[in-house]
Order: C-alpha cells, then sequence, then structure tokens
C-alpha cells in the first residue's frame, strides 16, 4: 500500500449546501474499494436542502489493509492516518462554522467502522453518528478504555445477522459500548441481507438528518 500520509493528501469530494449557509453536515466515508462518489451518492440521496456534504478520500480506496477485526498494530500506520483524515474532515467543517452538535457522521463498511472508532475515541456531543454494517475496531482482547462521553449523541447501527465481513457480536458489543459512553443507540440487526444498504436503514438515517437542527 502507499505511504498512509497519502490519506491527507486527498482532498474530500463537497456537495450539497454551501457550508458558508448550511446548517447541518454529513462527513460521508467510503469502505474498501469504495470512493467519495458513491458516498456522496447515499449522501445526496438523504440529505436535505440545508445539509453539506463532505465525502473523505482514502489513498487507494483503503483506509487500513487488513481486517478490522485484526490486531491494532497489524493496521498501522494506515489506521492513525485514517483516523486524522476524519478528525480533518470534522475540523473543516467547524472551521466553516458548523459547530459539532450539527454534524454527522455517516459510514459504510470499513468506513462505518472507522467512524465509530472515531467517535468512541474522540466522544463528545456530535449531531449523529451512523455505521452501516460495521463495528469498533481490534480484535475481541481490545480494552474498550475510551474516555469522554457521547452527550446522548444518536447512534443508529445497522447490520445484517450474515454479514460476511461483520461479525454480529461485533456489531451488538459496539452498540453497548456506546450506550456506555452516553449515546442513544438505535441498533437494528436485519436478517440474512448480506453486506448492503437497506430502505430502512436510508429511512433512519433521513429520520436523524431531520433531527440535527
Amino acid at each position: 500500500m502507499a505511504n498512509p500520509s497519502l490519506h491527507q493528501a486527498y482532498r474530500p469530494l463537497v456537495a450539497g449546501a454551501p457550508l458558508a449557509t448550511a446548517r447541518s453536515a454529513i462527513i460521508l466515508v467510503h469502505g474498501r474499494g469504495g470512493d467519495a462518489e458513491n458516498m456522496m451518492e447515499l449522501g445526496l440521496a438523504v440529505a436535505d436542502d440545508d445539509t453539506a456534504l463532505i465525502a473523505l478520500r482514502a489513498a487507494n480506496n483503503t483506509w487500513y489493509p487488513d481486517r478490522f477485526t485484526a490486531p491494532l498494530a497489524q493496521n498501522e500506520p494506515w489506521l492513525s492516518s485514517a483516523l486524522q483524515a476524519v478528525a480533518d474532515g470534522v475540523n473543516f467543517v467547524v472551521d466553516n462554522g458548523i459547530k459539532r452538535e450539527y454534524i454527522m457522521l455517516l459510514g459504510f463498511s470499513q468506513g462505518a467502522c472507522l467512524s465509530l472508532e472515531f467517535a468512541a475515541r474522540n466522544a463528545q456531543r456530535y449531531g449523529a453518528v451512523v455505521g452501516l454494517s460495521g463495528g469498533l475496531i481490534g480484535p475481541d482482547e481490545t480494552p474498550r478504555d475510551y474516555a469522554g462521553s457521547l452527550n446522548s449523541t444518536p447512534v443508529f447501527l445497522g447490520c445484517s445477522d450474515r454479514d460476511p465481513h461483520i461479525p454480529v457480536e461485533r456489531v451488538r458489543e459496539t452498540a453497548t459500548i456506546l450506550k456506555a459512553l452516553g449515546g442513544d443507540v438505535d441498533a437494528r440487526i436485519y436478517g440474512e441481507i448480506g453486506h448492503v444498504i437497506i430502505d430502512d436503514e436510508i429511512n433512519a438515517v433521513r429520520a436523524l438528518i431531520g433531527k440535527l437542527v
């Protein structure tokens, strides 16, 4: 894989409402092999006219090389670079006048894992955190001694019980941990749908966006 510093070299794709006038923002984080353009399609499908959309880009379309359940060291230093990319996205939006309380983090697959891990490691009040087919990063024995509080941030988790990439036990563990961090968690486990995004998840995200402001 290319040098992980390249995550920081890629500028995000920006669309939706102009940041100067937007009332809220969604930071979109694509999965392994996906791209900002694909995530932007999802953002445009769920956002309202007052929402800015910022789709992040990973070097080589991959945030980290190994499975999300691998030992953390196996995904370094790419994982740290990826987490910084999310931080950069949040800071970009905040610097343009939108508070964190009006920012949604929305990721799919590897991007969902990254978004959830970022929110746990940087727990504070966000507009919402959405993980579609994802869970917290690291092997089963990973200490989850996160600091801070999500302070009632709405958290939506959606995943199949037969997802070939995401163990359902990790999704349930993630829900428990984020609740303990103060998140208002809605975790929905769907029967045998595979590794896809379904209408119920899209409708849930739309409902969260309607409550951002």
